[in-house]
């Protein structure tokens, strides 16, 4: 039994960040909005707050990237996913796409 135990222990440590890009096919820029803890709750069933890019990024989106760190995963775990939080990264485009 505990050898099922450390097994699973060690699959749960070991698995990988969640994480998806989305890429408008802009330009990039330098300039990022970086959201470490957006938080969502139940399971990921009431989302994370939207983002308004509009005032920091006027030519628009290159790249939307979410992902779930392993801190991320691991609050998520500790609270039984009644708090799911999710790191997003925004980075606004240099000019209209090509």
């Amino acid at each position: 039994m505990t050898r099922r135990i450390s097994l699973l222990v060690m699959v749960l440590v070991v698995t990988g960040c969640y994480r998806i890009t989305v890429n408008t096919g802009a330009p990039a820029s330098a300039t990022q909005i970086d959201k470490p803890w957006a938080m969502s709750f139940v399971f990921g069933l009431v989302p994370p707050p939207e983002i308004d890019a509009k005032a920091t990024c006027p030519q628009g989106v290159a790249t939307v990237v979410t992902e779930r760190s392993f801190l991320n995963g691991l609050v998520g775990a500790l609270s039984s996913s009644l708090v799911t939080p999710m790191h997003a990264t925004v980075t606004c485009a240099s000019g209209p796409r090509r």
